[in-house]
């Protein structure tokens, strides 16, 4: 049986892919150490954790909990970096510039294709943002908001969801790239802040609301040599 947590999200998230990796990174140097292995060895086969935790952003969109997009760029900078730690093809970052030009036209036909879906769930009860070498203004008022999932890089998203409402817990998947992303939300909301910053950053600048709340908004996600502000 799968297992989940009370709000019926899978407890198999990005955040405990990364947590499993850096203990296995800590058991292969201390076997190193020990004599008993080379942690050399096994080292170089590190970008498969940038993949396990793309399959897994990606296991969790198709199951209606954030976007892929995300998940794609971890998965595919997983195997570009794989190939090259295991010699197969060498990569020098000069070389890797056209594929911004990839993403960029990726992202125009992602919006091409389900822009009109996206719109409305925005209007609805979901926010929904890809911001690539640009921005993302969003807006949402609705009065049962569920979450959503952003994705800037090399961009901005600003979301404003001010005039939304929340009757328990609402998930918001962010990933962040080179990029930033800025949420405001209403007085009431507890933010509970569970994005893993990777030479990044998190603020959360909101006031803390009176006494307790049953309005919880969760941020998942990460911040890649990114920022990700929330505020009032």
């Amino acid at each position: 049986m799968e297992s989940t947590t009370a709000s019926g999200r899978s407890r198999l998230t990005p955040q405990l892919v990364l947590g499993l990796c850096i203990v296995l990174v800590g058991v292969l140097f201390t076997l190193d150490n020990m004599g008993l292995a080379y942690a050399e060895d096994y080292l170089r086969y590190w970008p498969l954790g940038l993949v396990a935790i793309g399959l897994v952003k990606l296991w969790q969109a198709g199951k209606g909990q954030g976007g892929g997009f995300g998940g794609l760029v971890f998965v595919g900078a997983g195997l570009v970096l794989l190939f090259d730690s295991l010699d197969m093809f060498h990569i020098r970052i000069e070389q890797l510039w056209p594929m911004l030009l990839v993403l960029f036209g990726g992202s125009m036909v992602w919006r091409g294709l389900y822009g009109t879906r996206a719109r409305a769930a925005d209007s609805a009860d979901t926010v929904s943002g890809i911001a690539i070498l640009g921005g993302v203004k969003r807006r949402n008022n609705s009065a049962t908001f569920k979450g959503g999932d952003l994705t800037a890089i090399m961009g901005g998203c600003e979301i404003d969801l001010r005039q939304a409402a929340i009757d328990g817990e609402a998930g918001l998947e962010v990933f962040a790239l080179w990029g930033g992303i800025e949420i405001r939300v209403p007085e009431n909301w507890t933010v509970i802040n569970r994005v893993v910053p990777l030479l990044g950053g998190v603020e959360d600048k909101t006031h803390p609301p009176q006494g307790t709340t049953a309005h919880r908004l969760v941020l998942r996600g990460f911040a890649v040599m990114g920022g990700i502000d929330v505020k009032n």
